[in-house]
């Protein structure tokens, strides 16, 4: 998650300080609806359509829209218009605009879940709501699974990337249910049960014997016994896509171009493309994830290398894994320990000079990897360590709001250890985007280029639309984005962006520049590089 500037829920409530969006649309059929056209338009101020995380209907019949970055979108039953609910429409409105989860309750209760700032609450209809974010939660809990609020009888069930919150008063008393391998954070419980096989919950859903609770270690079902709360072994289970919702006899399901019939093949960008140049093998992919297979090695979407997750927050210097207290964390790559102990703001933090260089022009880059945010370390300065080896363990030390480890990669032309790491420097001179450096996931590649305006200069901060990704669907992908004033390409590429782990495929990109949309079409292989650059 990204680490904010100041204290961290002061950050959030800073974000998307915009006027409330209520559109009137054409009308919406009080009977069943029968295409994806009789649905009215959704509001979509930047034209390249509403990202949908979560879909869903409240027991009155109102279509319930969580979306990227745009807060809620709410249908109510019978009419043809949308209303908007976002952080900034109201005192005391949503938490965060990233919404990827809902659940009613009985007496008519409102629950959201945000993509890492927490969740909320309405009782009165969505017109006010309060919300448990930093303030009360801590630096964990913040990524609520996609999906991943179910309600039964008077209990709410909370998902997140830390363990489930439970309250069966509308959050007056909290429980937490969580595993037993790392530092039991309760938050805003009073009790903390180590249940769970895993904490990092991936998908949650409540069905009449109780509530099943799929993780990285399997599935488990979770009940309330006369004795208590107990988890027991569940096999398989089947979880109904978060954004998918029943409309007229008909399944819709949410993505990048908002709602549409599920099974639809129909390409979000229309318009005029060229393709972009052939998949060839990248020049330096050598480094292993720093996380194993076996724990979330899936690259944080929402906040990647140069990402400022849509002008909300700082550019990003490296990329994120999100893991759970106490999960191994390994060495990308072998070298030598340079640093092992508090970095920036305490974060316990080792950094790696990796033995492999690269030699651009005549100047030659040195690679180094450091990984923040541990809750203890394994290895000391000065230490040799191969790629593969445990040099850490996940924890959120330092200026972090969750449990992670943020590796940044810097290729440098000196080895002063100084402009690699270094407690007052935010922005250090040489780093580099892990994406282009790191193995991609089977089956996937990278794309990665450049983006021009009309005078040949780069487009700082531009959104790439157009790639598709399901997974990590915690913290789902929208857009990329080229590098502000503070990234550094790759010293043999001198890309703007590049977005790794894409699922080999076809798909037609596009951005705008100065005013006009851009479209290229780029084919993914698996382990190679596609480049496209955009130019007007």
């Amino acid at each position: 998650m990204p680490e904010p500037d100041s204290a961290p829920a002061a950050h959030l409530r800073r974000a998307l300080r915009r006027p409330l969006l209520v559109a009137a649309l054409a009308s919406f059929p009080a009977g069943a609806v029968a295409a994806q056209g009789e649905l009215p338009a959704l509001p979509d101020s930047s034209g390249w359509g509403v990202h949908v995380l979560a879909a869903a209907r409240d027991p009155r019949g109102d279509l319930w829209l969580g979306t990227y970055g745009k807060g809620i979108y709410r249908l109510p039953r019978g009419t043809g218009r949308w209303e908007v609910i976002r952080s900034d429409t109201t005192p005391g409105a949503l938490s965060w605009d990233f919404v990827q989860a809902f659940g009613f309750g009985p007496r008519g209760q409102i629950w959201y879940g945000t993509v890492g700032n927490g969740w909320g609450l309405s009782v009165d209809g969505g017109k006010t709501w309060k919300s448990w974010t930093y303030d009360q939660l801590g630096p964990e809990w913040q990524y609520v699974a996609w999906g991943g609020i179910a309600t039964r009888g008077d209990t709410t069930v909370i998902a997140t990337a830390d363990g489930l919150q439970i309250t069966t008063d509308d959050g007056a008393r909290w429980t937490a249910i969580v595993d037993s391998v790392g530092p039991s954070a309760k938050g805003p419980a009073d009790t903390a049960l180590p249940l769970l096989a895993n904490e990092y919950v991936r998908r949650l859903v409540a069905d009449e014997r109780g509530w099943l609770v799929s993780t990285l270690r399997g599935t488990r079902r979770l009940r309330h016994t006369s004795g208590g709360w107990v988890a027991e072994p569940a096999g398989r289970a089947a979880f109904k896509p978060a954004d998918s919702v029943e409309l007229g006899g008909r399944s819709y399901r949410g993505g990048p171009c908002g709602l549409r019939p599920a099974g639809s093949t129909y390409a979000c960008l229309q318009g005029k493309t060229s393709p972009a140049k052939d998949p060839v093998n990248p020049l330096t992919i050598w480094l292993e994830r720093p996380i194993s297979a076996r724990d979330n090695q899936r690259i944080d979407q929402t906040y990647r290398y140069g990402s400022t997750m849509g002008g909300n927050f700082q550019q990003h210097q490296g990329v994120e894994f999100n893991n759970p207290d106490g999960t191994p964390v390994l060495a990308a790559g072998a070298g030598t320990v340079v640093l092992a102990g508090p970095a920036e703001a305490g974060a316990l933090t080792v950094t790696i000079r990796h033995d492999t260089t690269v030699t651009k022009d005549g100047t030659r880059y040195r690679l180094y990897s450091t990984y923040y945010h541990n809750s203890s370390l394994g290895v000391r300065g000065g230490d040799r360590v191969r790629a593969g080896q445990q040099i850490a363990k996940v924890g959120n030390t330092g200026r972090a709001t969750n449990d992670h480890i943020h590796l940044e990669l810097s290729a440098s032309p000196t080895d002063s250890l100084g402009v690699i790491v270094d407690s007052s420097q935010r922005f250090p001179p040489y780093t580099t985007n892990a994406e282009l450096w790191i193995r991609p996931l089977p089956g996937t590649g990278i794309v990665a280029g450049r983006v021009f305006d009309t005078s040949g200069a780069p487009v700082r901060q531009a959104r790439i639309y157009g790639v598709v990704k399901r997974e990590p669907s915690e913290t789902p992908f929208s857009f990329a984005e080229t590098y502000g004033d503070k990234g550094h390409p790759h010293p043999l590429y001198g890309e703007h962006f590049a977005l790794g782990d894409v699922p080999a495929g076809s798909y037609v990109v596009g951005t705008e520049i100065d005013g006009t949309r851009v479209l290229r079409r780029v084919i993914v292989a698996p382990g190679k590089l596609t480049w496209v650059v955009f130019k007007p």
